[in-house]
């Protein structure tokens, strides 16, 4: 059996929004799941930004990520290992690694760089729901995880805008769009 890890990621942010070059992830969700979309395994941790360690009003509002879970996390040099060795058990059933958007994939790349961090996911293929959803639906042009699932017939499931909820939303959308 084939495996797709789905993955969201938050980051320090601002209204109106900060380049990818000036975000940080502050929080890993990783949904493992089978071709049917059904989650075998999940990795869910915060991560303590180094460059803009105080997490903005809106970021807060935004995520509901209380900068007390920030200040008690480990900064991505220690909680990158901790994804690597629970991705390794699963790798040789892993077949593409997938998010919402092209996103995720920059700013795990800049985070990579930036921390001098390697990855296993590097060696895989990424796979953009949005883009493969947009196409499969005709769409003008890509929506939003909510309005995708709205579009499906779907309710998003927990809290948005959290790591692990979100990537298991995109989850349940890749049965949709990825040949079975």
């Amino acid at each position: 059996m084939s495996y797709w890890l789905v993955i969201d990621l938050e980051a320090t942010t601002e209204e109106g929004g900060w380049p990818v070059a000036e975000m940080e992830i502050i929080e890993i969700g990783a949904s493992l799941v089978n071709q049917d979309g059904r989650e075998i395994d999940h990795f869910e941790r915060f991560v303590r930004p180094v460059r803009r360690p105080l997490l903005t009003p809106f970021c807060r509002e935004l995520t509901h990520i209380q900068q007390s879970f920030i200040d008690s996390a480990s900064t991505l040099p220690a909680v990158w290992p901790q994804f690597e060795r629970w991705i390794a058990q699963h790798r040789e059933r892993l077949v593409a690694w997938t998010s919402w958007g092209d996103y995720d994939r920059q700013q795990l790349q800049q985070d990579w760089r930036q921390h001098q961090l390697t990855s296993e996911l590097a060696t895989l293929p990424h796979i953009n729901l949005k883009q493969r959803f947009a196409k499969a639906r005709h769409l003008q042009k890509p929506c939003g995880l909510n309005a995708a699932l709205q579009l499906a017939g779907m309710h998003f499931n927990g809290p948005q805008h959290r790591a692990l909820s979100d990537a298991r939303n995109t989850a349940r959308l890749l049965p949709l769009v990825m040949p079975g």
